[in-house]
């Protein structure tokens, strides 16, 4: 029986002659009754009580609480049921993605809110279409988020730096350019007269590309276009560019736009961008990120994807 006294003794890590006696304990947890296990297994209540009391004596774990006729696991018998589930589901899907060619199963992908709301989620329907059997899971934040803590397989990032030990590749190059709405730039007579933005409410992204970038995109579109200081003016900060356009629809002032972001909303005249001829190329780039070590068919055909429609 599992005692504290061997509770460092034995075995410190799991080999493989206790891989049976796992499974049978599977099993038993699974069901919460040595008698359903049995018949499971074809074995003999005992034969699972001897089995789970073996693997409790060899890695120094109270498993099961015992009392008559009933089982239940110990607070340490859930923790090692649970890891064992994981364990044996990740198996279970590695094995089904070498059977299907690994195209099919989970994908997790990471984006900045902005670009998965105006670029990719709008686009996505062309990747389901062409891979049903990939089961894509879509999470978005501001942040250079833990690929491992959060099971990412592809991150996508937009920076003018790539993050250490990932796989990155550049999607596309981004340019931008101050917009509005049609009714503002009259309010303001914008049409062609940059010096009346001194007379009007700036737009933009604190968190364009990392948690402090504040309103770098208007300060450096203004040093491209030849504008001393724009400090002088009214402004709205948000930490989503899409959120700076949606003011900017909405007759709140003058968003910088990136033109991936805002092409659909220029044609379809939602949006004006009253300066023409001053966009500016950014240093900064979208690009997919990836740990080396999880890099699959699925990944390889997403990213693929993602530069097919860069051309588009």
């Amino acid at each position: 029986m599992y005692t504290k006294e061997n509770l460092f003794s034995g075995q410190s890590r799991v080999n493989s002659f206790q891989l049976s006696k796992l499974h049978t304990f599977e099993v038993a947890a699974r069901h919460g009754s040595f008698s359903l296990a049995a018949e499971e297994l074809s074995l003999t209540p005992s034969a699972i009580s001897h089995r789970i009391n073996k693997l409790e004596v060899e890695i120094g774990i109270q498993l099961f609480k015992r009392t008559h006729r009933k089982i239940t696991l110990t607070e340490e018998g859930v923790r090692i049921y649970q890891s064992l589930q994981k364990a044996l589901n990740e198996l279970n899907q590695e094995i089904f993605d070498v059977k299907s060619g690994d195209v099919s199963g989970p994908l997790t992908v990471y984006s900045r809110p902005s670009f998965a709301q105006c670029w990719l989620v709008p686009r996505i329907h062309d990747f389901n279409q062409r891979y049903p059997d990939i089961e894509l899971r879509l999470l978005t934040g501001n942040e250079n988020v833990d690929f491992q803590g959060y099971g990412i397989d592809v991150a996508i990032y937009f920076d003018d730096h790539r993050p250490k030990k990932l796989h990155c590749e550049t999607l596309f190059q981004e340019t931008i350019i101050p917009v509005c709405s049609s009714e503002y730039a009259a309010r303001f007579d914008l049409h062609g007269s940059i010096h009346n933005l001194a007379n009007t409410t700036l737009l933009h992204d604190n968190q364009a590309w990392d948690y402090d970038s504040n309103d770098d995109e208007w300060q450096g579109w203004a040093k491209a276009n030849g504008i001393k200081s724009l400090m002088s003016q009214s402004s709205i900060g948000f930490d989503r560019s899409d959120l700076a356009v949606v003011a900017a629809t909405n007759h709140a002032g003058i968003a910088m736009g990136r033109y991936s972001l805002v092409q659909n909303q220029l044609l379809s005249g939602e949006l004006i961008t009253p300066f023409t001829g001053t966009e500016v190329p950014c240093k900064q780039s979208y690009y997919a990120a990836t740990l080396p070590t999880r890099r699959c068919e699925k990944v390889t055909l997403f990213i693929e994807w993602l530069k097919s429609q860069t051309q588009q």
